[in-house]
Parts: C-alpha cells; structure tokens; sequence
C-alpha cells in the first residue's frame, strides 16, 4: 500500500510539475510572438558613440510613436507597418547622425535573433527568440541599446528606461505579467524549458 501511496504522490507531483512548466512555456512563448523589440549597435564604445546611440533612439521612438498603435494590434500587422516604413526609419536614424555632424552609415532592418535575459527597469524580458528592429551605425561594434518597441512599453530617461506601467497592464496578460515582474522565481523553470528546447526542439 505504501508503495502505492508513493507511486501515486510521484505521480501527482510529476503532473503538478509539468502544468507549472506548461503554463510558464505558454506564456513565454505569447511573450515572444507579440513582442517587437528594438535593437541599436552604436558604432563603437567611444563616449561621442556611444551618446550617439541614444540620440538615434530617441529620435527612432519618436517617430515609430507616431506610425506605431499603442497595443491590440497583431505583432503580424506592426511588423508590416514597421516594414512599410523601412526606409524612412533608416532616414530618421541617418538624419541625426548626420546632425550631429558623423558620416556613419545607418542601416534598419526587420530580424528575429536570440536574446538574453534583459533587464528593464522593474522588469526583466526573459531569454528567447524575438523579432526587432535593427539599427546599425557605422561599423556596429560598441554596446547595443534594447528596448521593447511595440507594446510601447519602455519610455527613454537619459542613459536609462522606465516601464510604462500602464502599457504594462494594458498589453500583457496576468500570466505575463507575473514571469515579467517576478523573473527570480520562474528562473528554474525557464532553464527548464531552455534545456527541453535543446534536446526535443
């Protein structure tokens, strides 16, 4: 009977154990499909460079504000918004580098690539593939700047960002909220998930 009562505890706590990482995989994955995130590599990590970068994003929120929706859209739907407007995003960029009296080159593009676990004030946006907008200047190889562009839900202060606590809400479901703010106790659970990619992915 003992064994029994064990196998059945097993059992239960094994079940309990993969709901956990299914919902968190659930919202994890909700996360990465409606999400577009902003992505700057500065030409270097000279100061001058690197005051550059925030200048361009400044300048690249401020407009893509302007063409962007606040939330409810489709991340289907802002991505062809966003790609309508390519070429006039690169303007934007290239516009003020040249301002500020550089020739650096700028490029926009559309991407998905892997991100780390990146930290946004109160928030952390956790590891995985996502898709944003890229811009690079000049030869790209100083620190990067990242946000997240659509839901619009960082505001640029200085070097740093605040979160938009009310784009917080409005966008982003309870469940994704919770792996957002409370990042340290789902942190098991998404290396979990990382090392069941890896392997069955």
């Amino acid at each position: 009977m003992k064994i029994l009562e064990a196998a059945l505890l097993i059992g239960f706590a094994a079940s309990v154990c993969v709901s956990a990482l299914s919902q968190t995989a659930d919202a994890k994955q909700r996360l990465e499909e409606n999400v577009l995130r902003l992505h700057i590599l500065a030409n270097s990590d000279s100061i001058d460079d690197q005051a550059l970068k925030l200048k361009v994003r400044d300048r690249v929120l401020a407009y893509t504000a302007e063409i962007l929706p606040e939330s409810g859209e489709s991340l289907e739907a802002v991505e062809a918004t966003v790609t309508e407007h390519l070429a006039q995003i690169e303007d934007v960029a290239q516009e003020i580098v040249r301002e500020e009296g550089c020739d650096d080159p700028v490029t926009a593009e559309l991407v998905e690539m892997e991100f780390e676990d990146r930290t946004y004030d109160t928030l952390v946006m956790p590891a995985g593939e996502y898709d944003a907008l890229r811009i690079t200047i000049g030869e790209a190889e100083g620190q990067n700047w990242w946000c997240v562009m659509y839901p619009a839900l960082c505001v640029p202060q200085a070097s740093e960002v605040k979160v938009d606590k009310q784009t917080e809400s409005t966008a982003f479901d309870t469940s994704q909220q919770d792996l957002l703010e409370h990042h340290g106790r789902y942190t098991v659970k998404l290396k979990c998930l990382e090392w069941l990619e890896r392997w069955f992915g």
